[in-house]
């Protein structure tokens, strides 16, 4: 060597780092330290396939951040760790019978050295991984925090952070009990409470996956209702879970957003996500029921006792944010999964609504609520009475109504709403205008905006604002209803169906018969952590009943002194409770006396910078938002948020040549050739790397499952991974009975082979110099070529290439002074540099080194005094050449921790600049004069060029244009 060689750089200055410690972050800052600074990666999945070069690009970022942060004087808190429980590691588990822990461990060892490999200034002191018994214990205390709390939403008050605040999670024991509940004995005292515990079980409709073998978010489920992972069935299902009582802190998690430093993308998904609306909560009598009394009674008895908290079994409360439109409601619509459904259907209804239940179960949200599909519904067979004019209104039950949004009935008015006329066109129901559009030729049918009251009794001609106001204060005088908020956001399904997860804290107390009381009882804290029981079968049964329900006896059921029996909760916590609160964890990962120490919360409190995908702009960041909340509500944290300011980089794309197939294992394949995607077809996306042709058929390698491709959709040329979009070509349409599947290279880019090839320092200036880091951007060789090119430019400014002893560098730089233009650079170069890493625009930072190093290249002597600030600039970019070629320029100690180079304003004053001279508009010549030259001294400059002096001759000057600094425009004749 005295040639660049990253092979052999690297790993030195890798092994240098470990040896000495160099990223540990102590406890105590520096001498010389101001501020803290906390950068943290989103949490990584360690799966099985490592990282692709679309990971490294993040963690560039918080990476550079960081070395630069060191060198300014901060004191840099930048840890890593793992996301380690889940669905993957446990569906390997289940194809090879390795136990998910192995699996899990192996696939974190391999992350973790990819990682060292690309020299990320990681404290790998602090590692954790939520799959660690010590974190497994606080993770648990947690959810315990939510169990044994409530939230009080009148209540004001102040927190440590001083800001006043509406609304505040309590302790569970100071909840109000009424009278009458204590006067019914305990067991009423414990359902009143568990009916307000934040963290409490629910027979809830979900999505039940038979395949996978459990309930699923509706995040983790496909357009056409099927499993995001492998494209397995899913259904509605009503399961006794778990749920946490996020739609409690809804207000707060939208009203607090507006001081954080986040993009304003990702704020306005998380309101729209939360979804809050203002309207009206509205009671429609049932007509039939046996409890009904008459509707004038009905109305005469609800305006003695006002509006009630919950209605009457005889009521249908729907809520709206029109009731401006009540008069123009002609049916009502509950949604499949409505407590009533089954009391309002008649006898004649009773089998064509439950064979459309049914149907409707096997549908996701998504495919429910799709304004491009047509409207499905069945009629109950019963009535309601309008309550504003006393019409009586049949009541349908349709798929396109959801239980989860508002209260899972909805008055239809097809004059003002898309949905429900399609419905009422579909099922030949009446339509009524109720609202006039301000423009008179405009059809009111279908007009959804503001106007004007029409067929609306006393309120005709009323501004809907103003209407909107009158009809929900007479509602309210009536009892008949009340102005009410809503919020699209539901409470957060927090129980799966599988082995590989936290075991809840929880047991079941049981009868003498052995079955559920329903009372439940926490597990004492000192008894933390609950383990995860050796188990060797974790397949999926195909029913609810979660594998831990197989565990051993002494595991799931214990019997207490007073012969009380109990057993375990079976259902495990899903993978978000993890990764819900590590960045707590990180910043005191060995403690065993609390989840973090209060000092140390409140120094490192708020993350400062927390860079990630896109993909986690909604669900991570709202549960962390949340836990973070209730945490803070009960005293355990100073800080009101977990994440100051908020960064999403950009996808990058794959390379054309890489291509994801869509296929489905042959055995699968329905008979139905142009439907490919029938209901019993489990479908998934396989990179042809992991594809090899076997006795004529395509086999996956990880699985040895025959595979059949099927037609690739031209919508779906794409497949989104973490940060990395797979290409697929939308040119193949694949009938597995005439066409074989075309081998092609693999769609996934390991870092490995860049290393190999280029070195780490060019995989990470390349992601760094592809343009801004929340864009998107195409992957191309080509481009690490340039950079790796780049850097043996940089290596060659400072290393005498002729030295013939390879074991030792020589520096090819003198101790001279720098000239006027090589100090004007220098310091161009050190303040551009600088202020583009604060701004996070790397991609020009590394442009302001290329003009440097072009500079200098062809100069001789090559000053050292301007190498050396150079190479620190460098350093947070390309650490392993920048710490190699610090030591040949004479420095002892590691550029860790050298003080960031500082410029002068005074030097960026150039002396010289250089002005266009141009001859009746057109550029003719340059010419250089003092920065400060007055219009007489450019004229005289500019005259006095020899281009100008020829082109000038014979020429009549009829006017001269000086602009200071700017340029000079000869206007010439003849």
């Amino acid at each position: 060597m005295p040639r660049y060689e990253p092979q052999s750089i690297e790993p030195k200055w890798q092994q240098f780092w470990a040896k000495n410690n160099t990223f540990v972050t102590p406890e105590e800052p520096r001498e010389g330290s101001q501020d803290k600074m906390y950068v943290l990666d989103m949490f990584p999945y360690p799966s099985g396939d490592g990282l692709h070069v679309g990971h490294p690009e993040g963690y560039t970022a918080t990476d550079i951040l960081c070395r630069f942060s060191r060198m300014q004087g901060k004191h840099v808190l930048h840890p890593m760790g793992w996301d380690a429980f889940g669905l993957p590691a446990e569906q390997h588990a289940i194809k090879t019978g390795t136990h998910p822990r192995d699996t899990t461990y192996k696939n974190i060892d391999n992350f973790r050295r990819q990682l060292q490999m690309l020299g990320f200034s990681y404290d790998w002191s602090r590692e954790i991984s939520t799959t660690d018994e010590g974190y497994v214990r606080w993770t648990q205390w947690i959810f315990l925090q939510l169990f044994k709390s409530w939230y009080d939403p009148e209540l004001e008050w102040t927190g440590p952070d001083g800001k006043t605040r509406t609304g505040k999670a309590r302790p569970i024991s100071e909840l109000p009990i009424p009278t009458e509940v204590n006067s019914a004995g305990e067991d009423a005292v414990r359902k009143y409470q568990d009916e307000h515990r934040l963290a409490y079980q629910s027979d809830a409709p979900v999505n039940w996956c038979p395949g996978l073998g459990t309930v699923l978010s509706n995040e983790e489920i496909t357009a056409d209702g099927r499993s995001e992972r492998e494209g397995h069935p899913v259904e509605r299902r009503k399961l006794r879970q778990w749920m946490l009582r996020i739609t409690s802190f809804a207000d707060r998690l939208l009203k607090e957003l507006d001081d954080l430093d986040w993009p304003e993308s990702v704020k306005l998904l998380q309101r729209n996500w939360i979804g809050k609306s203002v309207g009206a909560e509205v009671d429609f009598l049932v007509k039939g029921l046996e409890s009904s009394d008459s509707f004038e009674a009905w109305k005469s008895s609800r305006k003695e006792s006002g509006f009630i908290r919950t209605p009457e079994e005889n009521v249908l409360r729907v809520y709206t944010t029109r009731p401006d439109t009540l008069f123009g409601a002609t049916y009502m619509v509950i949604a499949p999964e409505h407590p009533l459904v089954e009391a309002l259907s008649t006898a004649d209804q009773k089998e064509a609504v439950a064979d459309y239940v049914r149907k409707s179960s096997l549908k996701s949200e998504l495919d429910r609520t799709d304004l491009a599909k047509g409207k499905t519904g069945v009629f109950s067979g019963s009535y309601a009475i309008n309550p504003v004019n006393g019409k009586e209104i049949p009541i349908w039950i349709a798929d396109y109504v959801l239980i989860s949004y508002g209260t899972g009935a909805i008055m239809a008015v097809p004059g003002h709403d898309e949905r429900d006329l399609e419905f009422a066109r579909a099922f030949d129901l009446p339509v009524i205008p109720v609202v006039q559009p301000p423009d008179e030729d405009v059809d009111p049918i279908g007009f959804t905006g503001l106007g004007t009251a029409i067929n609306s009794g006393e309120f005709d001609g009323t501004p809907t604002a103003e209407f909107k106001k009158k009809i929900t204060a007479a509602l309210n005088a009536d009892g008949l209803g009340k102005e009410a908020v809503n919020f699209r956001l539901r409470d957060w399904l927090f129980s799966r169906q599988r082995y590989w997860g936290e075991p809840f804290p929880i047991w079941h107390e049981l009868n003498a018969d052995g079955k559920p009381t329903g009372n439940v009882r926490a597990v004492e804290e000192s008894e933390l952590p609950v383990r995860l029981p050796d188990m060797d079968d974790f397949a999926p049964k195909g029913t609810p009943e979660p594998p831990l329900s197989a565990a051993p006896e002494e595991w799931l059921y214990r019997t207490l002194d007073d012969g009380t029996k109990l057993r375990r909760e079976t259902n495990s916590m899903p993978q978000w409770a993890g990764s819900c609160w590590y960045y707590l964890r990180f910043c005191d990962p060995k403690n065993n006396e609390a989840f973090i120490d209060a000092e140390k919360e409140k120094y490192w409190l708020p993350v400062d910078v927390y860079i990630g995908g896109a993909e986690h702009a909604v669900l991570h960041l709202l549960y962390s938002r949340f836990w973070h909340k209730v945490l803070f509500d009960l005293g355990h944290l100073h800080s009101a948020e977990p994440f100051h300011k908020l960064v999403n980089q950009g996808m990058i794309l794959g390379e054309a040549e890489f291509t994801a197939y869509r296929v489905a294992t042959k055995s699968a394949v329905s008979d139905q050739r142009d439907e490919p995607f029938a209901d019993d077809l489990q479908q998934k996306w396989v990179s042809s790397r992991n594809v090899e042709e076997k006795d004529d058929e395509f086999v996956e390698k990880e699985t040895g499952a025959i595979l059949e491709a099927v037609l690739i959709d031209e919508k779906e040329t794409t497949k989104k991974g973490n940060d990395f979009i797979l290409k697929s070509d939308a040119s193949i349409v694949i009938d597995s009975r005439t066409h074989k599947m075309s081998k092609s290279r693999g769609n996934v880019i390991n870092p490995d082979d860049i290393v190999n090839d280029y070195g780490a320092d060019s995989l990470r200036l390349y992601e760094m110099f592809m343009g801004p880091l929340e864009q998107t951007k195409p992957w191309n060789m080509s481009g690490v070529e340039g950079v790796y090119r780049f850097l043996g430019r940089v290596w060659r400014m400072i290393v005498d290439e002729r030295n013939d002893d390879e074991t030792v560098l020589h520096a090819d730089v003198q101790d001279v002074e720098l000239n006027d233009e090589q100090t004007r650079m220098l310091h161009k170069t050190i303040k551009a540099v600088t202020e583009d890493i604060e701004k996070l625009s790397f991609n020009t930072a590394i442009s302001r080194m290329m003009e440097f190093t072009n500079e200098f290249s062809s100069q001789q002597p090559r000053p050292k005094s301007a190498m050396i600030p150079f190479v620190q600039l460098l350093n947070p970019f390309a650490p392993h050449i920048a710490e190699e070629l610090w030591h040949v320029l004479g420095q002892t100690d590691s550029l860790t921790y050298s003080t960031w180079p500082k410029f002068d304003e005074s030097k960026l004053v150039e002396s010289e600049i250089e002005i266009p001279v141009q001859i009746n508009g057109k550029l003719r010549a340059k010419v250089k004069v003092p920065a400060e030259a007055d219009k007489d001294t450019m004229e005289s400059a500019a005259k006095a060029d020899e281009t100008i002096v020829q082109m000038l001759e014979g020429k009549q000057i009829v006017k001269t244009i000086c602009v200071p600094g700017r340029m000079v425009n000869f206007v010439v004749k003849g």
